[in-house]
């Protein structure tokens, strides 16, 4: 589970933005590469974000992270067509519950992130093409690379993910069947009261401690 949540937060900071983001005409690989030695140098060399600070490490996430998320759409995907049916206030409550959900996550593993590299693959894509997917792997210190995807979308902003592979399996796959399953169990009031209840735990957890 620690592997995993440190592979995620790896193919995030990679997708990660800055103040200063290029202009949404740039390549969404250039913009991808050139921005994610920044976020991932910035978890390795700060002492507070590697004795797992809380604010600090929320902070990274919030500047560098969210503004090249697409948390509507992620959400929207995760919850299939039970999306169609619930209300303008219902979608907003999930989609702001399943973006904290997904901070937290990012932020436990931005902690734990120490030798690790990340290497791209050349895009294949056309200039016109809307969506597309970024390849990469992540080097570990021990072990085989571990291969990495992203997909993201064109839009007036510029460039925002909206899924991740980690470890062959894809991000709002993996949460479709877990949404899926509160949704019949209890509609969507129900997961978004669940997911409300799991992100107030994770509230008063403190961050994982750095992996020695």
């Amino acid at each position: 589970m620690k592997l995993i949540k440190q592979l995620i937060a790896l193919a995030t900071v990679a997708i990660a933005t800055s103040a200063t983001a290029a202009a949404p005409a740039e390549a969404p690989d250039a913009l991808v590469k050139r921005i994610s030695a920044d976020v991932i140098d910035t978890a390795k060399a700060d002492k507070d974000i590697q004795a797992g600070n809380q604010k600090k490490v929320m902070d990274l996430v919030e500047s560098k992270i969210l503004p090249h998320v697409d948390f509507q759409r992620m959400t929207q995907l995760a919850a299939g067509r039970a999306w169609r049916d619930a209300t303008p206030e219902q979608q907003k409550q999930l989609s702001n519950e399943f973006r904290t959900l997904l901070i937290f996550t990012y932020s436990g593993a931005l902690s734990q992130i120490k030798n690790e590299t990340v290497e791209f693959k050349p895009l294949r894509a056309a200039p016109e093409d809307k969506e597309v997917e970024v390849r990469s792997q992540v080097n570990v210190a021990r072990g085989e690379p571990v291969t990495l995807n992203y997909r993201l979308a064109q839009s007036p902003t510029g460039w925002k993910i909206f899924d991740i592979n980690v470890l062959g399996a894809w991000l709002v796959e993996t949460y479709k069947g877990t949404f899926a399953s509160e949704i019949n169990k209890s509609g969507i009031d129900g997961l978004i009261k669940t997911l409300a209840e799991r992100n107030k735990k994770l509230a008063a957890k403190p961050l994982a401690k750095p992996i020695k």
